[in-house]
């Protein structure tokens, strides 16, 4: 599979540093405003056919953008007409760009907006920092017309994917030099629409100073443990999962999700003779003990501890996950060790890698809120473990702040017992010797990945028999 060429994600405000490093390395502002005007023209060229077309401009740069697609679709002989809600600063670049547009201009209002055969939304980029309301929203709400986003749709926060008062949904929206993170997270990326990366000639070398601490996800961004001649089972990690007497299928799932990822033993802890008995039934690739976890973790062969998936959220989980940390071995917490920490984040300080969907987050850490990215470092930071935060746009952040957002899980994932094999999947990975943050991010693409090559109906089971497959693509050159 081909290597991501843009992985990193750039904030409002990191976008802004790179056009003012630029500036400042002779690639003139409204040089790239010209870029990007072109860009966008040449994406409604190529998606739409001509027809009336309005332009609604902002007063700032986004708005400069719209001005200069405008001349050039003009130029190619599309009818196209500007309406400005307000002129740019006079003496700025898209002051500059509105000079050059010679064609009509149209009042900012609804009745423009209903009559436009396509609409190209240059009101306000990415970093609006206030929501969007009166005239503006009216017009939006006017559009019957396909609409084209310069940047993101108006009203869209570029770096959470929160929508301030209003944003319009997208049939196409294009942005310049690299993504951002409201691209990818939701609603942000459904209101995008398609959504066309562009470049614009901006450096990459500006990329070395800003240090951007956010990335999309994918294979280029970290490396699957390979085979040596000399491998074997204890080199490949040995992974021990605490089992549930209740919902035995959680473990057996994780387990699997482990074997097909690579793990060279897993074992299956059980709390009591019966529940032994189901675990040995069916699972015949792993070894099954009712030993006590103080006995277990006097093997320092067992590295590497998955403690959640089908446990009780009680004193006795609560109890073994502190028995692992403080044992100094590697623990990934789902699922009921999550429940067993609710309103005690300090119970997972020290664990590897935390893997909960929205409604764990909040019982272990608070909201949310509107910044997810930020809600994620502020609980890796907290106890120290890469977190894991679930969803169609799942975000992990590592305690020194990096994030990866990952974005290729289908719908069909949102289906019981996904999130035990995601836990095994990473476990495995992590007892094989994968750091945690990337473990977790590997983990997160493989599981969309094999979802991608079933398709609808999937199982959780599915997804254990295509991890192998999902690999290989991850892998190939």
């Amino acid at each position: 599979m081909p290597r991501d060429p843009a992985p990193e994600l750039l904030s409002p405000a990191e976008m802004a540093r790179a056009d003012a490093l630029a500036a400042a390395a002779g690639f003139p502002t409204l040089r790239l405003m010209e870029a990007a005007g072109r860009a966008v023209a040449q994406a409604a060229r190529r998606r739409f056919r001509p027809s009336r077309t309005l332009v609604l401009a902002g007063p700032g740069n986004n708005g400069g953008d719209g001005y200069v697609a405008a001349r050039l679709l003009e130029a190619a002989g599309w009818p196209v007409s500007v309406a400005a809600i307000a002129p740019p600063r006079p003496g700025s670049d898209a002051a500059a760009a509105a000079a050059r547009w010679r064609g009509p201009l149209v009042p900012f209002s609804v009745a423009e907006a209903g009559r436009a055969g396509l609409v190209i939304d240059a009101v306000f980029g990415a970093g609006l920092a206030r929501p969007v309301d009166g005239p503006v929203v009216e017009v939006l709400q006017a559009c019957r017309a396909p609409i084209l986003a310069i940047d993101t749709p108006s009203g869209l926060d570029g770096a959470t994917g929160q929508v301030l008062g209003f944003a319009p949904q997208a049939a196409l929206t294009v942005t310049f030099f690299r993504l951002k993170p409201g691209h990818l997270l939701l609603p942000g990326r459904g209101l995008c629409g398609e959504t066309l990366l562009a470049d614009i000639g901006l450096p990459a070398s500006v990329l070395e100073v800003i240090a951007p601490r956010s990335r999309r996800n994918g294979p280029g961004l970290w490396r699957l443990p390979g085979l040596g001649p000399d491998s074997h089972k204890y080199t490949r990690g040995h992974l021990t999962i605490l089992g549930g007497a209740a919902m035995t299928g959680a473990a057996r799932l994780a387990a699997g999700a482990a074997h097909r990822t690579g793990a060279g033993l897993v074992t299956i802890r059980a709390p009591d003779a019966a529940a032994a008995t189901l675990y040995r039934a069916a699972e015949p690739g792993s070894l099954v003990t009712k030993a006590p976890v103080a006995s277990l973790l006097t093997d320092p062969r067992r590295a590497t501890w998955l403690i959640g998936p089908g446990l009780e959220p009680d004193d006795a989980t609560r109890t073994a996950l502190r028995q692992v940390i403080d044992a100094g071995r590697q623990l990934v917490a789902d699922a009921g060790a999550l429940g067993a920490a609710a309103d005690m984040p300090e119970v997972l300080a020290g664990a590897a890698i935390l893997t909960p969907h929205a409604g764990e987050f909040t019982r272990v850490f608070g909201p949310i809120g509107a910044d997810k990215p930020e809600a994620a470092r502020r609980a890796a930071a907290r106890t120290g473990a890469v977190v894991l935060l679930k969803g169609a746009d799942t975000v992990i952040a590592a305690p020194d702040g990096r994030t990866i957002i990952n974005h290729n899980a289908p719908p069909s994932l949102a289906t019981g017992g996904t999130g035990d094999v995601l836990a095994g999947t990473i476990a495995a990975l992590l007892a094989q010797g994968m750091p945690p943050f990337e473990a977790a991010a590997a983990g997160a693409w493989l599981q969309g990945e094999a979802a991608r090559r079933h398709g609808p109906g999937l199982l959780a089971e599915d997804l254990i028999t295509l991890l192998p497959a999902a690999a290989a693509a991850a892998s190939s050159p």
